[in-house]
């Protein structure tokens, strides 16, 4: 039986980088209150969409009270008839949004393209919809990485990822296309996220404080942009 596919989120979203030692240790100590997700490991592929100017994620790393991205996912790489999701993510004071509609890539790849308002069947799709209407977005880039995931069996709704291998490339954007890319963060990284729907549970808290893990401030498209895209063009603006 197939994990129920769940369309709407609502959750704090925590980030950690880990050293290999640090996971090790972390998951010593959390493994009898864990269990691996309905998914186990898996790669996430995502394709990001912004505006020609990339006001989007140029928005979103001012850290104001909101922001919000749009972004096509699937998990590993999708043939012609397997599921992709068009989803919204929105940020607003710390708390995360998350509304997406499955549907086939290339049903996605039309679906944004269109900029009609009321485009759509569902309400979500409508969202999606009118998002495009007003920012006329197209996809930028595309991020993929290798994804353990875990839940735990005494808090329901705590979930907790690792993630391996962060790359990117910025031609290609097509989903279909394969997760190869070019490293978006140098080798031996663990990006750990905690999303939970309330407050961290205190023994999860003593846990982190013990072995020295801090929450940081990281934005996986945000980080590309930066470190790939900006000076892609930079250096465009100067060879002209």
């Amino acid at each position: 039986m197939k994990p129920q596919v769940q369309t709407c989120f609502k959750r704090y979203e925590k980030k950690y980088f880990l050293t290999p030692q640090q996971y090790e240790l972390f998951k010593e100590k959390i493994n009898p209150y864990v269990k691996a997700d309905d998914y186990g490991n898996y790669t996430l592929c995502n394709i990001y969409y912004d505006t020609d100017d990339y006001s989007l994620i140029r928005e979103s790393l001012e850290k104001p009270v909101y922001k919000e991205k749009l972004r096509v996912r699937s998990y590993g790489v999708p043939g012609a008839d397997d599921t992709v999701f068009a989803e919204i993510k929105k940020k607003y004071d710390g708390v995360v949004y998350k509304r997406r509609a499955a549907m086939s890539e290339k049903t996605a790849l039309e679906f944004l393209g269109k900029t009609a308002a009321g485009s759509g069947t569902s309400q979500i799709e409508k969202e999606l919809a009118y998002f495009q209407l007003l920012r006329r977005t197209s996809p930028k880039a595309f991020i993929a990485y290798d994804r353990e995931a875990l839940q735990s069996t005494v808090n329901p709704g705590l979930r907790i990822t690792f993630d391996t291998n962060l790359r990117f490339r910025l031609d290609r954007l097509r989903l279909s296309d394969g997760d190869d890319g070019l490293p978006l963060l140098a080798g031996g990284v663990i990006l750990m996220e905690i999303k939970i729907p309330d407050a961290c549970p205190l023994r999860l808290c003593r846990i982190l404080s013990g072995l020295e893990i801090r929450p940081v401030s990281f934005s996986k498209y945000g980080t590309c942009y930066k470190n790939h895209i900006l000076p892609y063009k930079k250096e465009m603006l100067i060879s002209a």
